[in-house]
């Protein structure tokens, strides 16, 4: 039996979710990791790491681990081929985000990675427009104003990087975006009166994108669950995989996949954009803030 000399990489939401399934797979047929192990001639060290979501799963590997499994449902193993796939994507970190490491914090590059491959964001934002409808003169201001970067080629790459991932919002096929927005981030003055002017244009122009719906929570609301701080939810087009929820801080994102963590942050954005108003009105306030501006 050959060496295993694959390392251990970090475990990844999808990874882990496509390793769950091919451990339940492995069970239903009664085989153990030593006999899968002999199989892929491998070592049982890889096998139990593809379940943990800790190993990329090769593509051979993936399909004779499926005939040994009995898994002859073509439409299940393009799905998990496809989960592999994009599994695979996200671990290898290639992405166009590689080429500003330098500006970006490990955290914040795995944050990008997961959206890159992300169908769905569903976001409440409390303070600031979300990065992936900001415009440019927003997004600088509001990176200079961070105190992270400090050189003004940092913040135009820091900028640069806002502006590449909006382009999942016209990509083929688009990422839907789902937002709710305090109103307080609609009268903070960011970069000035001008600057925001061209803000509220630039959002309520997008809230005519079919895959992008805005909603405004405004003061008169009150209290509500969601006031503790803002939070993304991501999901995927696999069926196999969960949502995740990613938290955006000074130090960096960190994203949250277990099951109960995850089921508050539904909690809280289904209650959030239920009393915030509709898109329709929404958008008259976003326009009557813009022009009370003007």
């Amino acid at each position: 039996m050959r060496a295993d000399n694959v390392a251990s990489a970090p475990s990844t939401v999808l990874g882990r979710q496509l390793g769950d399934e091919l451990r339940g797979m492995r069970e239903r047929a009664g085989l153990s990791t030593s006999v899968v192990a002999e199989a892929l001639d491998c070592t049982k060290g890889k096998i139990s790491r593809i379940e943990n979501g800790r190993s990329p799963v090769r593509m051979p590997d993936l399909t004779a681990m499926l005939q040994l499994y009995g898994v002859d449902d073509p439409a299940v193993h393009e799905r998990l081929s496809e989960l592999a796939r994009t599994a695979n994507k996200r671990r290898r970190g290639s992405g166009w985000w590689s080429e500003y490491g330098h500006v970006l914090a490990d955290t914040y590059r795995d944050f990008i990675a997961l959206e890159a491959v992300a169908s769905s964001v569903r976001t409440f934002q409390s303070q600031m427009i979300p990065a992936l409808l900001q415009t440019p003169d927003y997004a600088r201001a509001l990176t200079a104003a961070s105190l992270r970067w400090q050189q003004p080629e940092e913040v135009e790459q820091f900028v640069a990087v806002r502006l590449m991932r909006q382009q999942r919002l016209t990509a083929d096929p688009p990422l839907s975006l789902s937002v709710v927005l305090a109103e307080g981030a609609l009268r903070q003055q960011v970069g000035g009166a001008a600057v925001m002017r061209d803000q509220l244009a630039h959002l309520a122009n997008s809230a005519s994108m079919p895959n992008v719906t805005i909603q405004v929570i405004p003061f008169s609301v009150g209290a509500h669950a969601s006031m503790a701080g803002p939070y993304v939810i991501l999901g995927f087009p696999s069926e196999a995989a969960m949502d995740v929820v990613l938290l955006d801080n000074p130090s960096g994102s960190m994203w949250l996949e277990g099951a109960s963590e995850v089921e508050t942050y539904l909690g809280l954005w289904n209650d959030v954009r239920t009393k915030a108003l509709p898109p329709a009105e929404s958008l008259e306030l976003i326009t009557s803030i813009k022009e009370l501006g003007a």
